[in-house]
C-alpha cells in the first residue's frame, strides 16, 4: 500500500533570492532561519512513522555535514596562513551559524561570560548589589567587580565563589580563575555608603554552614580580636552593630595581622605596612591583593562565623 505523502504549504514555497544589496546578512539570515524552523514545525505535525523518516533523512544529512566539515577546518588548521583566514571567515554569520549548528565553534568568550553574569544579576539585585565585568584575560583568567552592597559585604567572597565563579565557569569551562576587582579609596565617591548584607544570597538556606564563635559583647569596640575556627586564623571587627571577620594573614607575606594598629576600620600590618579595610578585606596601598573575607551572621547576641571557599 502506497504511504500518502504529506503535503508541504508555505506561504512561499520557492521564495526569491533575497536581493544582499537591499537586505544586510542578518536579516537575510533570519529569512532563512524562519524557512527552516516552518519546514520543522509542518513536519512536526506528520504522523509518527513519518516524523522518524524526516528526523532520521536530517540527521544523515548533519552528519554528513558536519564529517566535511571536520576535515576542512582540520586540513585548514595545519596551515598558519590558512588558519589565521578561518578565524576570520569565522566571524560571519552564515559560516558561524553553520559551524554553531554542527558544535564546532562556540560563543565567542566574551559573550558566554556576559551570559553568565546575567544569570546571577537577579540575585544580586535583590540584595541591591550587582557585578560587572572588568577584564578577560587570555587564555584563562576573569576579572569582575561586585557593585552596590555586594562591594562592601563581609560575605563577598561567598558571593564571588558559589554565585559569580560558578556560573562563569559553567558557561565557560576553559576559564580557570575569577578574580575579584575592588575599587580603590580613591575611586570611590565621598561619603558613598551601602547597605550591609550579612549573608551572600548565595548561601543555601538549609546549610548555611555558620559555626557559633563568640559573643558580641566578648568583642571590643573599633578594635580586632583574633580567633580560631578550624584551624584558621581570623580578626573579628566589631563596628557599632556590625561584626565583620577576614582571615588573620596579611595578603602580602601571610604574616598575622591582630597587633597592627586600627583606626577609622583600616587595620595596618605590623610587619610590612599594608593596610586593610577590616569590612571588605580591601588593601588599600596595592588594590589588587586583598584579605580572605568570611561570612558573619550576628544573631541573638552571638557572632557567628562560616569560612569561605577558599579557606
Amino acid at each position: 500500500m502506497a504511504v500518502p505523502q504529506p503535503q508541504v504549504q508555505l506561504k512561499n514555497p520557492r521564495p526569491s533570492p533575497v536581493n544582499a544589496a537591499t537586505h544586510d546578512d542578518s536579516e537575510r539570515l533570519a529569512h532563512m532561519a524562519t524557512e527552516v524552523a516552518a519546514l520543522q514545525a509542518i513536519g512536526q505535525a506528520w504522523p509518527l512513522e513519518q516524523r522518524a523518516v524526516l528526523d532520521n533523512l536530517r540527521g544523515a544529512i548533519e552528519a554528513l555535514h558536519r564529517e566535511a566539515l571536520v576535515r576542512l577546518l582540520k586540513g585548514l588548521r595545519d596551515e598558519p596562513a590558512a588558519a589565521a583566514r578561518l578565524r576570520e571567515l569565522a566571524s560571519d554569520p552564515f559560516i558561524y551559524g553553520v559551524l554553531r549548528l554542527h558544535g564546532l565553534v562556540r560563543e565567542p568568550l566574551e559573550a558566554r561570560v556576559r551570559a553568565a553574569l546575567e544569570s546571577v544579576a537577579p540575585m544580586l539585585a535583590e540584595h541591591a548589589g550587582g557585578v560587572e565585568l572588568v577584564a578577560i584575560k587570555l587564555p584563562d583568567t576573569v576579572e569582575v567587580r561586585l557593585t552596590g552592597s555586594c562591594q562592601s559585604c563581609p560575605a563577598s567572597g561567598q558571593t564571588l565563589s558559589e554565585g559569580v565563579e560558578r556560573a562563569i565557569k559553567e558557561h565557560a569551562p576553559e576559564i580557570v580563575r575569577v578574580v575579584q576587582v575592588r575599587r580603590s579609596a580613591e575611586t570611590r565617591a565621598p561619603g558613598e555608603a551601602v547597605p550591609i548584607h550579612f549573608v551572600s544570597p548565595f548561601a543555601k538556606a538549609e546549610d548555611r554552614g555558620f559555626v557559633d564563635l563568640c559573643a558580641v559583647d566578648e568583642l571590643p569596640q573599633g578594635q580586632v580580636a583574633a580567633r580560631t575556627l578550624r584551624d584558621e586564623a581570623l580578626l573579628l571587627y566589631r563596628d557599632g552593630s556590625q561584626v565583620f571577620c577576614v582571615a588573620n594573614a596579611c595578603a602580602h607575606l601571610g604574616m598575622p595581622l591582630d597587633d597592627g594598629a586600627v583606626a577609622e576600620g583600616v587595620i595596618e600590618c605590623p610587619h610590612h605596612g599594608f593596610r586593610y579595610r577590616l569590612d571588605t578585606g580591601e588593601c588599600l596601598d596595592v588594590p589588587e591583593v586583598q584579605l580572605v573575607v568570611h561570612a558573619v551572621r550576628v544573631r541573638g547576641g552571638r557572632v557567628a562565623v562560616k569560612l569561605g571557599a577558599s579557606a
